[in-house]
């Protein structure tokens, strides 16, 4: 596996997009990291997201993933933030 860098683009939305004032955030890491490498750098990127980060959920294409996948460069990331509602 090659250890070339890459950005990852992760989408966000509702919360997390306020948050961040944005609707997409990048962070560069090593290719082929796991969900839980992107969860710490988007901390240590974006420290107003800590919260959600920790609460959230991140997708990858169509479903979400846990923090030991592996992810494919090529993917549509997303961070999901928590969702209450009755």
């Amino acid at each position: 596996m090659s250890q070339t860098a890459v950005t990852y683009r992760i989408k966000l939305f509702a919360a997390a997009k306020q948050l961040a004032g944005r609707g997409e955030i990048e962070i560069e890491l090593a290719r082929g990291v796991a969900v839980g490498t992107l969860r710490a750098a988007i901390v240590a990127h974006y420290p107003e997201l800590t919260s959600l980060v920790k609460a959230g959920r991140i997708a990858a294409g169509a479903s979400y993933v846990d923090d030991s996948t592996l992810l494919d460069p090529s993917a549509e990331l997303a961070l999901i933030p928590p969702v209450s509602g009755g």
